[in-house]
């Protein structure tokens, strides 16, 4: 028999997080490329992270982790090496 519990460390855990995440994936996302997966698997798990909080203190998370930073949407849609349509 092997040992499924270890103090707090158990399988339910990740297999609650594995199920999120293919949740995500077949009801969201659909496709998810090797290149990216870290990035997906890092969503998440901050998602997974936060389950505790109820949803106001989820959303306050997201905001403050956001303030300061910038994305514009040339940067955002421009491929590898080639220069966006936008900023010619």
């Amino acid at each position: 028999m092997g040992e499924w519990v270890a103090g707090q460390a158990h399988t339910n855990g990740i297999e609650s997080f594995w199920a999120m995440l293919k949740r995500g994936y077949h009801g969201t996302y659909h496709q998810i490329s090797p290149k990216r997966l870290g990035r997906y698997v890092n969503e998440f798990s901050g998602r997974h992270n936060q389950r505790p909080l109820n949803t106001a203190d989820q959303m306050g998370a997201v905001a403050a982790s956001l303030e300061g930073k910038r994305l514009p949407y040339a940067t955002l849609t421009q491929r590898a090496g080639l220069v966006s349509q936008s900023a010619c």
